[in-house]
Formats: structure tokens, C-alpha cells, sequence
């Protein structure tokens, strides 16, 4: 199997045992035939952003390799399926959750659809996103965006 495009995901859970979700859903993205984990960020705890009357999260970033016949709505569709085996419900706007699996990009596709925008607002708003990459040696991802198309979502970094 052919596996050269590269994606990048974020990690994220806030109740429930945070560490078995966070490693669970690892696992369960490893074991998808058509993705291979190639790197992983340290766990690192953060305080919640937008909705701050929640307890603080256990955040991660992966870096994968996807096959070429996997698309963005397969890999999204996966995704939100690891969620909901791993018990996730959807409480409120951004509350607590189980875990939480975000496509932070997807080669240098740039969407804007009902299901997904990518590259994901978080690469931009979110600190502790950049911090990460940077601790895996992947800052180079900004540079295949222009960041002023997200200036809606940006916060300094």
C-alpha cells in the first residue's frame, strides 16, 4: 500500500480518564489499515480556550501518513467513528469531551465545507498546537498556507 500523503491531527480529551482516552485513541488510529502514525508530540495538559468552565485538557499532535485512496471525508469519517467507540458524546459547544480528534491539515489541501475546513483553525488558535509542532520538528507545515485566509480565527503565537 502506497502512503504518501501526509496529515496532521490533534488530540484532545478533558474528563473520564484522560491518558487511557488519549492513548486509546492512538492506538485505535494505528490500527487503521490505512493510515501509519509516523510521529507523536508529548501529551501536554492546557486550560480550556473558548468554553473555560471545564476541566483542563490533555492535548497531543500526530503526524501520519495517509494511502493515497484514503480522502479527507474517509479519514474524517474514521476518525469521528474512534470518537464515538471510545464513548464520546457531544455535550454542548465546545465542552467536555472524552476525546476529541481533529484533522489539523491534509497535505496542502485547503477546504471550507459544511463537514470540515482545512487547514483547521486551531493550527492558527491555539498556542499549545504550534508549541507541539515545534517540539516534533514540524513547523515547516505553516508554511504551506497562507495564514491571512484565517485571520478571522488567529491569535498570537
Amino acid at each position: 500500500m502506497k502512503f504518501p500523503n501526509i496529515a496532521y491531527l490533534s488530540l484532545g480529551s478533558n474528563i473520564g480518564d484522560r491518558y487511557h482516552f488519549m492513548e486509546q485513541a492512538v492506538w485505535e488510529i494505528s490500527t487503521l489499515p490505512e493510515v501509519q502514525v509516523i510521529k507523536s508530540s508529548r501529551i501536554l495538559e492546557t486550560a480550556p480556550l473558548e468554553n473555560t468552565n471545564q476541566p483542563y485538557f490533555l492535548n497531543q499532535v500526530l503526524k501520519i501518513y495517509v494511502s493515497t485512496s484514503f480522502t479527507v471525508p474517509c479519514l474524517l469519517e474514521s476518525l469521528q467513528s474512534i470518537e464515538d467507540k471510545l464513548g464520546r458524546k457531544r455535550r454542548s459547544w465546545k465542552g467536555p469531551r472524552e476525546i476529541d480528534i481533529d484533522i489539523l491539515t491534509y497535505e496542502e489541501i485547503v477546504m471550507n465545507t459544511e463537514y470540515i475546513t482545512l487547514p483547521h483553525h486551531s493550527l492558527y488558535s491555539r498556542p499549545f498546537i504550534k508549541e507541539l509542532l515545534v517540539e516534533m520538528g514540524e513547523l515547516e507545515i505553516y508554511n504551506l498556507f497562507r495564514e491571512q485566509f484565517y485571520e478571522k480565527h488567529h491569535t498570537a503565537v
